[in-house]
């Protein structure tokens, strides 16, 4: 079980506190307004903490301090950007996402090493691919048969620089295309893994769970 703390009690924060509580996590869910939390459902087993949620005080309320990820979803660009950067920067959260309303701001986010989900291509289902590592190979598409999944990858960090053929060597995928920058690539012989990159991938079924084992690891230093 790992904790997880959440800024904005909006329609997509309570969805992403009741799902991580269902699946067994602690939940912090941070907003300024109290009656945010009537979204909550009765029995919401976790925290409530109200406040800013880039205040340091505030988070360590919602224990940040012990935080496997958290997710910024308020209303405001501003205030999630700032509060996840305090997340990963004050208190090196690893897993972190910000929710953004200004697609033109990705590229911005990206370079301090963000994750972003934009509003206009939003859905809870996106920020939990971005801190809950068990769920980064649920999939986008499936072809007919069933036996193989478009997905999402969850790299380590020690992958960035890589070749993308060596991603593709390192475990049983064909990776289709990157999102760099809030827009698609097709990766060339020479493309490398950056920091920001989000990896789009063919899967085989049956591979899933040694895909993502293999590459939540860093990659194996050549002799």
């Amino acid at each position: 079980m790992a904790h997880f703390v959440i800024m904005g009690c909006g329609r997509v924060g309570a969805t992403l506190a009741h799902t991580l509580e269902d699946s067994g996590h602690s939940v912090a869910i941070i907003d300024q307004n109290e009656r945010a939390f009537r979204r909550l459902r009765t029995g919401f087993g976790g925290r409530k903490v109200t406040g800013v949620g880039f205040d340091q005080d505030t988070l360590r309320q919602a224990d940040i301090e012990n935080a496997y990820a958290f997710a910024a979803v308020s209303s405001g660009d501003n205030s999630n950007i700032l509060a996840t950067r305090v997340a990963r920067e004050t208190f090196h959260v690893e897993h972190v996402v910000a929710r953004i309303y200004d697609p033109g701001r990705a590229e911005i986010y990206q370079r301090l090493g963000i994750p972003t989900v934009a509003a206009v291509r939003w859905s809870a289902d996106q920020v939990l691919r971005r801190i809950l590592p068990e769920s980064a190979i649920k999939g986008d598409f499936r072809e007919p048969s069933g036996r193989l999944i478009l997905t999402e990858l969850a790299l380590h960090p020690a992958w960035i620089g890589r070749h993308i053929v060596d991603i593709e060597n390192a475990a049983t995928l064909r990776v289709a295309y990157l999102t760099r920058f809030g827009e698609g690539m097709l990766p060339g012989p020479d493309t490398s893994y950056q920091q920001g990159d989000t990896v789009h991938a063919m899967v085989q079924g049956k591979d899933t769970a040694e895909v993502a084992r293999l590459l939540a690891a860093a990659p194996v230093k050549e002799i």
